[in-house]
């Protein structure tokens, strides 16, 4: 399309075309320059308030001692037989009674080990912290390094939590002549 077919598209969609470029009315000296403002920048106008995106929105992690509270309170659900699952050897979500005592982005799953049984905690990113807590029987832990050598064994207690921290691979042994019953708790 050449300039005079483009002009004459643009006059008749728009109207009558205007000739003349000289300002309608006189500027006054005030409105000429715009003040600075930060209307614009949406970072500025909207810091401290949250945003108003729910993508962009900030969501609380739960704390160490939550984590633990919920896997203690779990812990203490899963003290009857009955409600522990049929499937030994793998991690699977814990059931209703042990979830009630969590709230907000928490995730208990659970274990039971036959005797002698072992079995690898499941690896956590750097964004989620893990704490484990023994409901049942008697286990150990074992930290395993990258290079597959035996780091650390630690026994898990009914009355104490522990908290991974660490990157390096988990195994859990049942160290005991009955099932043993574990419960992890991830947020």
């Amino acid at each position: 399309m050449t300039y005079d077919a483009a002009a004459t598209a643009t006059a008749t969609e728009y109207g009558k075309r205007r000739t003349d470029h000289s300002p309608s009315s006189p500027a006054s000296p005030a409105s000429a320059v715009p003040a600075p403002s930060p209307e614009g920048i949406g970072d500025i106008v909207l810091a401290g308030q949250p945003a108003p995106y729910p993508h962009l929105q900030t969501r609380r992690a739960p704390t160490i001692g939550r984590l633990a509270a919920a896997a203690r309170n779990a812990a203490a659900a899963l003290g009857r037989p009955g409600l522990w699952p049929r499937r030994r050897g793998r991690w699977q979500p814990a059931p209703r009674a042990a979830r009630r005592g969590t709230s907000g982005r928490m995730r208990v799953s659970l274990l039971v080990l036959r005797p002698n049984e072992f079995a690898a905690v499941p690896a956590e990113n750097g964004r989620h912290a893990a704490v484990l807590q023994l409901a049942h029987g008697r286990a150990h832990m074992v930290t395993v390094a990258p290079n597959r050598e035996m780091q650390a064994v630690q026994e898990l207690t009914t009355d104490r939590a522990r908290v991974l921290g660490s990157a390096d691979a988990h195994q859990l042994i049942n160290t005991g002549d009955e099932p043993a019953v574990v419960v992890r708790v991830t947020g």
